[in-house]
């Protein structure tokens, strides 16, 4: 299913933040996703952002709006931050176009303390994509609720999807290291994939410059097991109103 996306509109004056890298698709539940990124070009870090998406059909009359927030909660000046804004109404079949606005509040810096060491991305035996790594906290202070936000991407740079999970240890002191493991189980979806970035942020601090995966990296598509952490990982789905 191909559908129309409309001209981006925003309840901001600030053109500098934009949604990019988006586009839509069909679950294998049937669920009506709309994943991309949010880039913050402005000089303040943005909080409580909000993607608004208005469907209309053929005849250009308003089917119904939903909304859904960033999975990154402060996006900070430079940065971006993925969404994942899904659907399940009974009318997606009538959906034609959609149009997309932002709504965000300007909000405080976090300190750039927690940084990703190291990641490994591969499939397991049912075929899900699953990233695993290490976090380390290099501020003085604890971290409180750390969580590793993953976005895959495909040949184009496109977001195909987005996740994110809770570290191991929930708490992380200075200079402690945890892991963590996210899985994205759309498979149609994450066998488009090419590339990938993670972001890390707590409760008060957020990443320091990106963990450098490079560019074009090749998934690897290696069958491994995997022990799921003790503290069983949350994923990104969020509340909408329909």
């Amino acid at each position: 299913m191909s559908i129309i996306s409309l001209s981006l509109t925003f309840s901001s004056a600030w053109a500098q933040v934009a949604i990019i890298n988006d586009q839509q698709y069909v679950g294998e539940d049937g669920t009506f996703h709309i994943v991309g990124e949010i880039e913050n070009n402005s000089s303040v870090p943005l909080n409580q952002v909000v993607v608004t998406a208005t469907f209309y059909d053929v005849n250009k009359k308003i089917l119904d709006t939903v909304s859904t927030e960033s999975i990154l909660e402060t996006i900070m000046p430079g940065k971006k931050g993925p969404f994942d804004l899904f659907f399940t109404n009974n009318i997606v079949s009538q959906i034609y176009q959609y149009s997309l606005n932002i709504e965000y509040k300007p909000t405080d810096y976090k300190i750039e303390s927690l940084e990703i060491l190291s990641s490994n991305a591969k499939r397991d035996m049912l075929d899900n994509f699953i990233i695993s790594g290490t976090v380390t906290n290099h501020d003085q202070k604890t971290a409180n609720t750390i969580v590793v936000i993953a976005t895959l991407y495909d040949k184009d740079s496109r977001v195909v999807a987005a996740s994110k999970t809770y570290t191991q240890l929930e708490y992380l002191k200075a200079g402690g290291i945890t892991p963590f493991l996210v899985a994205i189980f759309d498979k149609s979806q994450s066998l488009k994939a090419t590339d990938y970035s993670l972001i890390v942020e707590s409760e008060e601090y957020t990443a320091v410059p990106e963990f450098p995966l490079g560019s074009g990296i090749i998934l690897v598509l290696s069958v491994i097991a995997y022990v799921m952490f003790t503290k069983r990982p949350k994923y990104s789905q969020q509340s909408l109103f329909v």
